[in-house]
């Protein structure tokens, strides 16, 4: 019930972008899917996502994903105390485009702590060296949406559930991260590799 979002977890199928609402729409072979989830520990806010492949990927899907998971790691890398927030966007976009993706630019990563959202803003597209420095402490989510087609969206009439606008594949993979003096830690790392199927690993940090 967060801003009346009416379910606990967001499930964005294929063409959904991001806050797709759990129901009853059948997953398929050849689908893929974002779960994102959040948590609520100790009185502090976390969150992130992956993407999964439903059955056998199509290559376009397959490449979609793939490009998604690897802008995440790119926009991490960036992360240091002292490094520019656009850093962060100018790794992810020039990744997704040199591979024939668009970046969601409506959607942005954001501060996170004892509230879910707060600043800063960190945008998955930028300029190297511009934006807010990154100061050791700062708390923040990295959460590309990545499409295949163009980067425009549009929001469904149940005020959450977002779509590309020409219905192309989205993708999208989250990390909440913590600057420190020579990097960052990242909050969310799984204990082990994700994976889709036995035919399809996710090689996801």
């Amino acid at each position: 019930n967060y801003h009346g979002y009416p379910k606990s977890v967001c499930t964005s199928i294929n063409e959904v972008v991001c806050h797709g609402i759990p129901c009853s729409r059948a997953l398929k072979d050849g689908d893929i899917i974002n779960v994102d989830v959040t948590t609520y520990y100790n009185g502090f806010h976390g969150d992130t996502s992956a993407t999964f492949y439903i059955g056998k990927p199509s290559k376009e899907a397959h490449h979609l994903v793939e490009v998604t998971r690897k802008c995440l790691e790119l926009g991490i890398a960036q992360v240091h105390d002292g490094g520019r927030i656009g850093d962060i966007g100018a790794a992810i976009q020039e990744f997704a485009h040199a591979q024939h993706c668009s970046v969601v630019t409506q959607f942005v990563g954001h501060g996170i702590g004892r509230r879910f959202h707060e600043a800063p803003h960190v945008p998955h597209v930028g300029t190297r060296g511009k934006g807010e420095r990154m100061k050791a402490g700062m708390v923040f989510t990295i959460e590309p949406m990545i499409n295949l087609g163009g980067w425009e969206v549009e929001v469904l009439d149940d005020d959450w559930t977002t779509v590309t606008k020409d219905g192309s594949l989205s993708a999208q993979f989250e990390h909440t991260v913590a600057v420190t003096k020579t990097g960052c830690d990242i909050l969310t790392r799984r204990s082990a590799p994700l994976k889709n199927s036995e035919n399809y690993p996710l090689l996801f940090i």
